[in-house]
């Protein structure tokens, strides 16, 4: 119990204990209502029964040798009233009562007395079941003195003097009433209370070993979350699918996974992060000190150079300038990328267009290299449904990647090849090729093949594309042998 009450929080504990406490009242309540009902009616039940040929007695003994009318028809009050003597004499509750066959009250001693203002009639639908069942069956009929009450009853008919009705006995009359009340009453605070205190007590025992079993699982997942709070992060709640409390045991492993899988994609971040930092000082740093050097250069010797040998310090101080631009322009463009700050605006296009406009603008650096740069399939019209801007971003690295390392007197080919619902598009190329153990890498930012390490550029070329085409849904895969060329292919959806 200890451990539970370390657990658990001291508010829930509170409010489980009241709730039980309320569950105990209510039982308490409950238990004590039903069982006066249940034992009220049979005592009642059993007085019946015990009384059921009180009425026909009655006539027998008493109606059999004198009436119980007069000759001028009224009732025979003074046979009446020694039959009320006697059977007060056995029993004080019982009143008797004289009615006709429509029910109707002919005399009464209780009403001669003038005890109760009574009806005047009273419903014979009870009389009439009682005698047909012989008073083996619990029946309750009208009470004369109180009207809204019912009580148990023993009646029989009779035939005297030409007349015919019903001797209508109340077995539990007003003075029974007011006894049975005060005993009941008494009866049912000491029950009350009784069994109230004893169930709290046993509730209360049993309460307590129910809280801890079924609080168990929680207790678990408790010790759990505090662990994993501590830091113990490869906590988790085993067979969680068989725990009472199978969704949060399962929610809160799914939680763990997720929180530890962050922090592990956190820390690769931050591992590139400074990789990244690091390469972009590297690469920022040589064209700097390329311009720093050519710019100290001229100012130092512009008097003594010739106009030839300023042109062309300038023309190398422009092209790393435009090196510095394109490299900026690209770490901006990418980190738009990783930051998920681009949402691809899809739209149909012709590919086949954007590949003729990007052979023709890219035409002019591969005949300066002595490359032949075309397009394979250009009759066919394919549609494609994508983000124009971004397709035409990924085609111009990869166009001028192929250009850049391949050899003078080699081909770069892009080629567009329609399969069912996608586009099949491809750049290849007859350059030095990508070794077998860089390929799974060439997308990483930063990264170039060993083989290439002469090669000149951000190394963002390539993580660009991979990045536009995840927006894209879809991925390139690359084909390469040293020294044979390399091939990019990717899909797009075709627009029909």
């Amino acid at each position: 119990m200890n451990e539970a009450s370390s657990t658990l929080t001291p508010r829930l504990i509170k409010k489980i204990a009241l709730v039980l406490a309320a569950i105990i009242l209510v039982m308490g309540a409950s238990y004590v209502l039903i069982t006066g009902y249940t034992v009220r009616n049979y005592h009642q039940a059993s007085l019946q029964r015990l009384n059921s040929d009180i009425a026909q007695h009655l006539i027998d003994e008493k109606f059999g040798g004198e009436s119980p009318f007069l000759e001028d028809g009224s009732p025979n009050k003074a046979l009446f009233s020694d039959l009320m003597h006697d059977m007060m004499a056995v029993n004080r509750g019982i009143e008797v009562y004289l009615l006709s066959t429509q029910g109707e009250v002919l005399y009464s001693v209780v009403l001669e007395h003038g005890e109760g203002a009574p009806i005047a009639k009273v419903s014979t639908g009870p009389i009439v079941d009682f005698i047909r069942s012989g008073g083996r069956r619990y029946i309750v009929g009208d009470d004369p003195r109180n009207p809204e009450e019912k009580r148990i009853f023993s009646a029989a008919p009779f035939t005297a003097g030409g007349r015919e009705g019903y001797v209508y006995i109340i077995l539990a009359g007003q003075r029974y009433q007011e006894v049975s009340q005060n005993l009941l009453g008494s009866y049912f605070i000491k029950l009350g209370l009784g069994s109230t205190l004893l169930s709290m007590l046993f509730a209360a025992g049993i309460g307590l070993l129910g809280i801890w079993f079924l609080t168990k699982n929680l207790r678990q997942m408790i010790q759990a979350i505090r662990r994993f709070r501590e830091g113990d992060l490869q906590v988790r709640i085993p067979e969680p699918e068989r725990s009472d409390l199978a969704v949060f045991a399962s929610s809160f492993n799914e939680m763990a996974d997720a929180l530890v899988g962050n922090m592990e994609k956190l820390k690769s971040v931050d591992t590139l992060r400074r990789e990244l930092i690091a390469n972009v000082s590297h690469d920022l740093r040589t064209p700097l000190a390329v311009l720093k050097g050519y710019i100290e250069t001229l100012q130092m010797r512009k008097d003594r150079m010739s106009g030839q040998e300023i042109d062309e310090y300038l023309a190398i101080t422009h092209d790393n300038v435009d090196k510095l631009s394109k490299l900026i322009h690209q770490l901006f463009e990418y980190s738009k990328l990783e930051a998920e700050q681009i949402t691809p605006v899809k739209e149909p296009f012709s590919i086949t267009e954007l590949s003729h406009d990007l052979i023709a603008k890219f035409r002019v650096m591969a005949e300066k290299k002595g490359i032949e740069l075309r397009l394979e399939n250009p009759e066919a019209n394919c549609m494609v449904f994508a983000d124009l801007s971004l397709v035409e971003r990924a085609l111009q690295n990869l166009i001028e990647n192929a250009i850049k390392y391949t050899e003078e007197g080699g081909e770069v080919v892009l080629s567009l090849i329609p399969r069912k619902e996608l586009i099949e598009i491809g750049i290849r190329d007859t350059g030095i090729g990508i070794p077998h153990s860089d390929q799974p890498f060439i997308f990483d930012r930063f990264t170039r093949a060993n083989s290439a390490s002469n090669r000149q550029g951000s190394g963002l070329g390539l993580a660009i594309v991979k990045k536009i085409l995840e927006l894209h849904e879809t991925t390139i895969t690359v084909l390469s042998k040293p020294r044979e060329g390399s091939s990019f292919v990717f899909n797009l959806p075709a627009y029909v």
